[in-house]
């Protein structure tokens, strides 16, 4: 309000984004995790992380290359990866057996790595299914791509949403990988500010300006007064970000909880705000079915996992919801889902 009043913001803000918000987005890297930025030549700010994809991929991809992403993927990767002219080369995340929880198999990443590839493109805290990488599996694919002389872009969005044992570790933190990593990150995601669009990249100088050559014919600049409103926020103190881990982690078993009463197997979020349910439990095998008459029949909506896989039949069984809401609209929802039951 303070930037609305103050007439700061009106005009067009400096395409790498307004200085504020850069220093603030390397001190947040530096305080949270050791990473050195400059400012002025290693921080970009972006209309969202969904930009910052798009960008990215578009400056960093010719046509023919190949990029292994993990599948399930947010749905956005598909689309850049085509605009750029490259081909997208899933690697599955499949549910770890006893774990309640989705696992990489790191000798499927390593093959699917050829001599077309050019980046790998990691989501940790991973969208669909709440899988926190692990810092062995995150190290096995520094590895990989220091000996393969690979870049990665790393979608660390919901870097702030871990819970219980899980830790967030940042691929640039790992030997050989600050150079070559690209990481993207959300002020939507880490403070409720979806609606604002402002998210951000940090690589190195030549990464970064390759990212800012394709951004500026993307949105050109975008959330000026916004901007200033997010360097504050990334100032805040550590109690917040636990006090917002505390009150989604309050979420997330309630909406767990009630999916399992309903019926749902249910696998437990290590991260994000997302759960990812198998329903076959309920005597069903169709997401997609299953998501169309949801609405109707109770009063709910899901995803079905299948949109975010190229082989769709690795996730036809199974059903995000979404925790981000108010705990009257989740004890809601999970009464409603057990009625469904029966």
């Amino acid at each position: 309000m303070r930037a609305l009043r103050d007439g700061r913001g009106n005009q067009y803000p400096p395409g790498p984004g307004v200085p504020e918000l850069r220093t603030a987005i390397a001190d947040h890297q530096l305080r949270r995790y050791g990473l050195s930025f400059d400012p002025d030549t290693e921080v970009l700010v972006t209309a969202g992380a969904t930009e910052a994809i798009a960008a990215t991929l578009l400056a960093l991809l010719e046509p023919g290359d190949e990029v292994v992403a993990l599948e399930p993927y947010y749905d956005s990767y598909a689309a850049c990866i085509a605009m750029a002219g490259a081909t997208r080369v899933p690697v599955t995340l499949r549910p770890d057996p006893g774990q309640a929880r989705f696992r990489l198999d790191l000798d499927e990443l390593r093959d699917a790595v050829t001599g077309r590839t050019r980046l790998l493109l990691i989501n940790t805290p991973h969208n669909p299914t709440g899988t926190v990488l692990t810092r062995e599996e995150l190290t096995a694919i520094a590895e990989l791509a220091v000996e393969r002389d690979l870049l990665v872009v790393t979608d660390e969005v919901y870097e702030h949403l871990v819970f219980d044992e899980a830790e967030h570790v940042p691929l640039a933190t790992l030997p050989g990988m600050r150079e070559r990593t690209v990481t993207i990150g959300s002020s939507g995601k880490t403070f409720s500010f979806t609606g604002w669009k402002v998210g951000w990249v940090t690589a190195s100088p030549g990464l970064v300006t390759a990212v800012r050559s394709a951004k500026q014919f993307l949105t050109y600049v975008s959330s000026g007064p916004f901007q200033y409103a997010v360097a504050e926020a990334l100032a805040l103190p550590d109690s917040y970000f636990a006090d917002f881990r505390a009150d989604m982690r309050v979420k997330r078993d309630l909406l767990a909880a009630g999916l399992a009463d309903a019926g749902f197997a249910v696998f437990r979020p290590a991260g994000t705000y997302f759960v990812t349910t198998d329903i076959r439990p309920l005597g069903e095998s169709d997401g997609f079915a299953f998501c169309r008459s949801l609405p109707e029949r109770a009063g709910v909506v899901a995803i079905p996992n299948a949109v975010f896989y190229d082989h769709r039949e690795e996730g036809a069984p199974f059903v995000r919801f979404a925790f981000c809401k108010r705990v009257s609209v989740l004890e809601e929802a999970a009464t409603r889902l057990k009625a469904l039951a029966g």
